[in-house]
């Protein structure tokens, strides 16, 4: 049950006061303190929704109670009353942090009024930080999912140069092989940018028909292709006020790549079928395992498009490039797949660790991730080197 605190010296104008608000509040532990020194030990001891406190008393005046209990528990909720009111005093109050100010004799309707205001407004702070701390939760397995491992000196410089990009707003190419790791390094710099309060949106650009990219980057109206029922929103307007992925941008068709040029330059989109044109505000970072200056000497690539997205170019190595990094990136996966997988956690002795490192990672990062399940699948605890052996063909 939630609770409201009296602090008032005069007996008669409590025990009133108590009447009124256990009536008008029966939801509500009705409390009351003779001094403000009372009330201070009450507050240090116990959560309060509510405090209504006289100005004069002895031992410790209704102000310097505000400022103390404030100081302390800085949520709570103060309605100021006194005989001896004057503007100067209620500004006063006001400023240290009073919800309202009200003179004696006191307007019972008014002070009814006011309580109910002062605890919807605490019950709507409450409720505001319960999601801004869901939202942290949320944003920390976010994190988690996309957390970069390894202590290798090339993920460090990685993760530098991340540091210094992300609050940025410069377009960033992420290079480097299948499976290594590249849409983290899209995460970790959307999450260390301004832009982390607004969405990452992701398009894969090789899993989508040259005939329908346009229309998922810029969206459609109805009737402007077959099988265009309905108007539909593009990945760019999707992403407004955050950060567009374009992984595998150098799969993308020359023609859609035109119209990716005229976004990036003017900010502004047209949806298939219309002559619209919609402002965007995105961040654009795109990812390609393909060498795009050879793509362009052969025409398959725009030039200009490359100068465009290619502001910052970070390359990602290969994991035989970092295979230091191999003993916490497979205590990482054996966590994740317990996790996922509802058993034990298993452990990969030193031996079983020292040939995975011997071995080639043509598959990166993500094969790795698959060799460990199957090991912990098939393997002993602790998984050994003669598993290694048996279950990892190369």
């Amino acid at each position: 049950m939630q609770k409201i605190l009296i602090v008032e010296d005069e007996k008669n104008i409590s025990g009133l006061l108590k009447n009124i608000l256990s009536e008008e509040m029966a939801d509500y532990d009705i409390q009351i303190a003779d001094d403000g020194l009372e009330g201070y030990k009450l507050i240090e001891n116990e959560d309060f929704s509510l405090v209504i406190s006289d100005i004069k008393m002895p031992k410790l005046s209704g102000t310097e109670l505000l400022e103390k209990s404030l100081a302390l528990k800085p949520d709570t909720a103060f309605i100021m009353i006194s005989a001896h009111g004057d503007i100067h005093t209620a500004v006063d109050s006001i400023k240290k942090g009073a919800y309202d100010f009200i003179e004696k004799p006191i307007d019972l309707n008014r002070l009814i009024t006011s309580v109910r205001n002062a605890l919807d407004r605490n019950k709507l702070q409450q409720a505001n930080q319960n999601l801004k701390k869901e939202n942290s939760q949320l944003k920390k397995k976010v994190s988690k999912k996309y957390e970069m491992i390894g202590e290798s000196e090339a993920l460090k410089k990685i993760k530098n140069i991340i540091n210094k990009v992300a609050v940025s707003e410069a377009r960033v190419l992420i290079t480097g092989p299948n499976g290594v790791g590249k849409e983290l390094v899209a995460h970790s710099l959307h999450e260390k940018s301004n832009r982390s309060n607004q969405p990452i949106v992701e398009v894969n650009c090789a899993a989508i028909p040259s005939e329908l990219i346009e229309s998922e980057l810029f969206g459609h109206t109805k009737g402007s292709f077959t099988g265009a029922v309905k108007d539909k929103s593009g990945k760019f307007e999707q992403a407004n006020g955050g950060t567009l992925f374009l992984d595998e941008i150098g799969d993308m068709s020359l023609a859609a790549q035109a119209k990716v040029l005229r976004a990036l330059q003017e900010n502004k989109i047209s949806p298939v079928g219309s002559d619209k044109e919609i402002k965007v505000d995105v961040r654009v970072i795109t990812a390609t395992n393909k060498n795009l200056q050879k793509e362009i000497e052969e025409g398959k690539f725009r030039e200009d498009l490359y100068h465009r997205i290619s502001v910052i170019e970070i390359h990602v190595p290969s994991l035989n490039e970092r295979k230091e990094d191999i003993s916490l990136l497979v205590e990482h996966f054996t966590k994740v797949i317990a996790n996922e997988q509802g058993s034990p956690v298993k452990e990969f002795d030193a031996k079983a660790i020292k040939a995975l490192e011997k071995l080639d990672w043509t598959g990166n990062i993500r094969e790795l991730r698959n060799v460990v399940e199957r090991l912990i699948i098939l393997g002993e605890n602790p998984v050994s080197e003669k598993d290694v052996e048996n279950f990892v063909r190369k």
